[in-house]
């Protein structure tokens, strides 16, 4: 089956059902789904900015984060001198220059819902 490389929008739309959730679907389809590691800690990053944010909601949150990690998304390592090497090129942060370093490394299309990460993959792809 075909693959993409996610990033922390689409799986953060998709789990904590965001208004972008259908939009994130729509890109991640039936493909097979490849991260760097780096996911796990921004998706447990969102679970508690939200948990602070609505107390109430702590255990639906942690389930939502525990079904996302557990997903089946395929965890992947970066090369982190390539990532910052590709985060100075284009001018990112080196946390987006992981997704698009798997991605390009991979020779996979990028799923994402930031339209400044997308560019940033669209041009790592014609250099």
């Amino acid at each position: 089956m075909a693959a993409k490389v996610v990033d922390a929008s689409v799986v953060a739309a998709l789990f904590f059902h965001e208004p972008e959730e259908e939009q994130a679907l729509a890109l991640v389809g039936s493909y097979d789904l490849v991260a760097p590691v780096l996911l796990a800690f921004e998706l447990t990053n969102v679970a508690w900015k939200k948990a602070r944010k609505y107390p109430e909601q702590r255990a639906d949150l942690s389930r939502n984060l525990e079904l996302a990690l557990s997903s089946g998304i395929r965890w992947a390592e970066v090369s982190h001198l390539e990532v910052l090497d590709l985060a100075l090129g284009l001018g990112i942060t080196a946390y987006d220059a992981s997704y698009v370093y798997l991605a390009t490394t991979l020779n996979l299309p990028l799923a994402t819902l930031d339209q400044r990460l997308l560019r940033a993959w669209e041009s790592a792809q014609l250099q």
